[in-house]
């Protein structure tokens, strides 16, 4: 094995940790953000649902606003910077969430932890410049497999924390995980970034929105980001609706935290079984072809939710909603791989971040109309004739990309 290889390699594993650790912190709060509002209370008497809405929105729509701005500034000043500087800012504001007096101080810190944050985004950005153009299938799945693998595992130890010593430790488990991260990215991560020429204010913002337009000129671009959008709208709609869903399939005295966290760890572990099989096999066929496949399937998984009249039915349909999954997000971000060229990775996936945060803005308010207007069983109605629309337009409209034939993988040779 090459010096080459061994520290693309390391620095990927090293990510997925840190991938890992920071998505059990931050899907810790998932099962019971809705019901925490609850508790809390508006100071300014304002609707509890609205305010649900929000505490998810808030953050979505400022990260939407940040994100390309980090991704930018990690092209001239280095990758691992904005991954450091996104796990020590989230680390800090999360741990305060422990200590909010109302709904409103809430929706607050969550804006403002969209505007520091960026995780996903920023890691991606590093793996993708550090691994070899034709491995980068691989390398996503391995990422999305720390991403869904932490979401598995955080849920349910949210909704136990919630049901056993109450809400506010939960923001303070998310606080220490994403440290700990940062720590681990601070003291493994080897980032050989050439920094470009020290340029003025008013160059490095001329030089942002060149980039972004050169990328977003690309062909398959535009269409790659519209997917991502759909794919987390699909993903995040029933997100706020579901801890109310489930009260209405389980008895008075059950655990909802705890459901509602099973709930969406066996979603995260489905997705995290097939993250990398999907990436593997979306090198060899291609990952356009992927992405139609899983859209179709997370359709097919999500109709029949509306329909459910037991929790375990709603559990086993959502198991594979997550096969899906796995499949739909690293397909996607591997497609803008193949799409745009080397040094383009920050501003790529910190537009990403946008698209994606837009769509987590936008996702949870229409769920909760949907839920409002038709019932909360028509979000699930609605979600997959989403994923059905995703796949027509991936098919109809996604160019395949021009990239260099896959080196075939060995089975162990991959995990050294």
């Amino acid at each position: 094995m090459s010096v080459e290889d061994v520290e693309w390699k390391r620095t990927l594993w090293i990510m997925f940790t840190a991938q890992l650790l920071s998505a059990v912190g931050f899907s810790v709060i998932f099962p019971f953000l809705p019901l925490y509002v609850q508790a809390l209370g508006s100071v300014w008497h304002w609707d509890v649902k609205l305010l649900a809405g929000l505490v998810f929105s808030s953050q979505a729509l400022t990260m939407m606003v940040a994100s390309p701005v980090w991704g930018g500034l990690a092209d001239r000043f280095g990758r691992k910077l904005m991954v450091e500087r996104s796990l020590f800012g989230g680390a800090v504001v999360l741990a305060a969430m422990a200590f909010v007096r109302s709904a409103e101080e809430l929706v607050a810190l969550r804006a403002l932890q969209g505007l520091i944050t960026g995780t996903i985004s920023a890691a991606n950005a590093l793996v993708a410049a550090a691994v070899p153009r034709q491995r980068i299938g691989y390398a996503m799945g391995v990422m999305q497999l720390g991403l869904t693998g932490g979401i598995a595992v955080g849920p349910l130890l949210g909704g136990v924390l919630a049901d056993t010593v109450g809400y506010r430790s939960a923001f303070l488990v998310t606080g220490g995980l994403l440290a700990a991260a940062g720590v681990l990215v601070a003291a493994g991560v080897r980032e050989g970034f050439q920094p470009p020429e020290r340029a003025s204010l008013a160059d490095v913002s001329l030089g942002l929105w060149r980039s972004w337009r050169t990328i977003l000129q690309r062909r398959g671009v535009a269409m790659a980001y519209g997917l991502r959008f759909f794919a987390y709208l699909g993903r995040m709609m029933i997100i706020p609706i579901a801890p109310f869903f489930v009260q209405t399939l389980l008895a008075p005295e059950a655990s909802v935290n705890t459901f509602t966290g099973l709930l969406f760890a066996v979603v995260a572990f489905m997705g995290a079984v097939s993250a990398v099989f999907w990436g593997r096999l979306g090198d060899r066929i291609g990952h356009e072809k992927v992405l139609v496949t899983c859209a179709v399937l997370g359709g097919l998984a999500y109709l029949p939710q509306s329909l459910v009249q037991q929790a375990w039915q709603l559990l086993a349909l959502q198991a594979l909603c997550g096969l899906a999954l796995g499949g739909t997000l690293p397909s996607t971000s591997s497609l803008l791989a193949a799409y745009t060229a080397q040094g383009e990775e920050g501003s790529v996936y910190g537009l990403d971040s946008s698209v994606v945060s837009g769509s987590r803005a936008v996702a949870p308010l229409l769920g909760a109309a949907v839920a409002g207007g038709f019932g909360l069983r028509a979000t699930f109605t609605a979600t997959g004739i989403l994923f059905f629309f995703m796949a027509f337009l991936a098919l109809w409209k996604l160019p395949s990309p021009r990239r260099p034939r896959p080196v075939p993988a060995p089975l162990e040779g991959d995990l050294s």
